[in-house]
């Protein structure tokens, strides 16, 4: 018997052409160990549903060919199900591929999935949705939403967001129960990472790890403007966390009170009204790795 493997493309991930990718599969997949099945979304939500379906009908691999937004929805399905999640990276920063060390170079991911080595992750769930990479709730947050409206999705648009907003935003004020331990902070930044990095290798959370049970609570403080592109290096160097302007903390449960409704999920925005409350889910999936 063949395993089943389902291959859930999002035609605009990452702004990067895909009309390539059936030859790819054809060429490099080893047809004698999988059957396999290509399905584009249409819309958003999309691939949660079309996940759910492979689920019904006997997917042993869902495959998620996009960036982090993508995973997101395909993990979210595979929540609590035997399925296992495996990754061709086509996003814009692909934070959750780079960390789990997933080849950049499509062939080489598409041969990955051949050898079929699997590990568990974690997940975390942020009131009633889950995240997997990243989520946000400040500056990171705002230009998600600002992305999300560019057409030309891409690391360059990113980055002309992020610059074109910088010198307009304003921190926010956090009330913060982590484990039990509460604080008080203004905040340009409050990421809660499951993974170090929000993608292209910019480590926002150098101690986070996939695997170890716990979310890493990264509160960037304000701070001078003209140290941007020194706090930027840090965390392509892995040292953010060594900055006087970062705040780094672990623990399991985190209560989040805040005045302001805009939030991300592994990059995606999203308006939340009510106070976040996110949890660990330990060894929540299956994951196709190195």
């Amino acid at each position: 018997m063949k395993i089943k493997i389902v291959f859930i493309i999002n035609p605009i991930a990452g702004g990067k052409n895909k009309n390539h990718f059936s030859k790819v599969i054809a060429s490099h997949l080893n047809t004698s160990k999988f059957e396999y099945e290509l399905i584009q979304t249409e819309s958003e939500k999309h691939a949660y549903e079309l996940t759910k379906a492979a689920i019904s009908n006997g997917a042993e691999i869902v495959v998620a060919v996009g960036g982090d937004g993508t995973i997101n929805e395909i993990a979210s399905a595979l929540i609590g199900s035997a399925c296992t999640l495996a990754i061709i990276p086509y996003g814009s920063g692909n934070g959750l591929a780079r960390s789990l060390k997933i080849p950049m170079n499509t062939i080489q991911a598409v041969k990955l999935i051949n050898q079929y080595k699997t590990a568990k992750i974690d997940a975390a769930k942020l009131n009633e949705h889950y995240f997997f990479n990243m989520s946000g709730m400040g500056f990171d947050a705002h230009i998600s939403h600002i992305f999300a409206k560019d057409k030309n999705r891409g690391l360059l648009g990113y980055v002309k967001a992020t610059f074109s907003e910088l010198k307009n935003y304003r921190s926010k004020n956090y009330e913060i129960i982590i484990d039990g331990k509460t604080l008080k902070e203004d905040a340009f930044i409050l990421s809660v990472a499951n993974s170090s990095q929000y993608g292209n290798e910019a480590h926002i959370a150098p101690r986070a790890e996939l695997q170890d049970g716990l979310l890493d609570l990264v509160i960037v403080k304000p701070f001078p403007l003209y140290l941007m592109p020194m706090l930027a290096l840090r965390m392509f160097l892995k040292t953010a966390d060594q900055s006087k302007y970062f705040i780094s903390l672990q623990g399991k449960s985190i209560l989040i009170n805040r005045n302001n409704n805009v939030i991300h999920l592994d990059g995606e925005p999203k308006l939340v009204n009510e106070n976040i409350q996110i949890q660990i889910l330990a060894n929540a999936i299956n994951v196709i790795v190195p």
